[in-house]
């Protein structure tokens, strides 16, 4: 009886393995091949468009959209922007329920834990594209700007960003304006050349980092060569 009852089994107990060894690998593998990096930016650029000119669609923000990423998504761009309030990705590039994977830090800076974030989007999410989000008048740039230490943990922020302040010093131009878009070029830096992940992948031209500036008044975003 125990051979019996034993053979019976089998074909469930296969079953569960084959399951969980599917769900083991779908955890360790890379989704497929997202949206290409030109035509993402191509997306963004124009939602960013309809937002300035006060003509926004407000897309995928529907009961349907909500239904139809609820089992899982396939963003078009990694967006790593400040945590102002004045500057939300989805509303700022006209975008909706899981057209963005957002990474937001004061500063637009980039710890361990946001490469892991971005690391997760572009291995398991397949995106393609990571978009560093400075903008006007960034609060934590001027406080790195104003001085090299700050209270509590602010100071790691006014740390991160100092190289981009210095970097800038003496140039011609509105000095906080300078550092802005200095960080933004080094947090690309930093991402592009993270290892082990992005920077096989920022090489072999599989994902592109990109810098861009928003504009508090006017709303505008601008790609930074």
């Amino acid at each position: 009886m125990r051979f019996a009852s034993l053979r019976r089994l089998l074909p469930a107990l296969a079953a569960v393995a084959l399951v969980g060894g599917a769900a083991a690998a779908d955890i360790h593998s890379s989704s497929p091949t997202g949206t290409p990096p030109r035509q993402a930016v191509a997306a963004l650029a124009a939602g960013n468009a309809r937002f300035v000119a006060g003509t926004a669609t407000h897309p995928d923000q529907s009961v349907d959209r909500r239904a139809e990423v609820a089992p899982a998504q396939h963003p078009i761009a990694v967006i790593v922007s400040c945590s102002d309030s004045r500057v939300p990705p989805e509303i700022v590039f006209d975008q909706g329920l899981g057209d963005l994977f957002v990474v937001r830090c004061a500063g637009n800076v980039v710890s361990n834990e946001d490469l892991g974030s971005i690391e997760y989007a572009a291995e398991h999410q397949g995106v393609r594209l990571v978009v560093v989000l400075g903008h006007q008048r960034c609060g934590a740039v001027t406080a790195a700007a104003q001085s090299d230490h700050a209270p509590g943990h602010i100071d790691s922020l006014v740390r991160a960003i100092r190289p981009a302040v210095l970097a800038v010093r003496g140039k011609p131009g509105d000095p906080i304006d300078n550092a802005v878009r200095a960080n933004v070029r080094l947090v690309v830096h930093r991402i592009a050349t993270s290892q082990p992940i992005i920077a096989p992948k920022y090489r072999s031209g599989d994902v592109q980092v990109v810098g861009a500036y928003y504009s508090l008044d006017t709303g505008k975003v601008t790609f930074l060569k």
